[in-house]
């Protein structure tokens, strides 16, 4: 992820907060890894199932795999609204 998109999220997550570019990094590689793991365990679900491709039910179940099972909930109530509020584009994400 770039680090500018990273700086971004953290103005507004902190807006009142400096936060030192090596902390930036530091940040940046954290959220590197954690996207690795999650396509990686994704990924064997698919490959699991015979799949090539990753849907988003994979990243969801991948996410709970990984023992972050509060996350689970929300994603999937978030993944039905944005398929509902598209339904166009949220078919092609099937």
């Amino acid at each position: 992820m770039p680090i500018v998109n990273i700086v971004r999220i953290l103005r507004r997550a902190l807006p009142h907060a400096k936060i030192a570019d090596d902390a930036n990094e530091i940040i940046q590689e954290c959220i590197s890894e954690f996207i690795a793991i999650v396509t990686s365990e994704a990924n064997e679900k698919a490959r699991s199932q015979y799949r090539t491709i990753i849907t988003l039910e994979d990243v969801i179940a991948a996410i709970g795999s990984l023992g972050l099972d509060d996350y689970v909930e929300p994603l999937t109530v978030f993944l039905n609204k944005y398929r509902a509020a598209d339904p166009e584009r949220g078919t092609s994400m099937q």
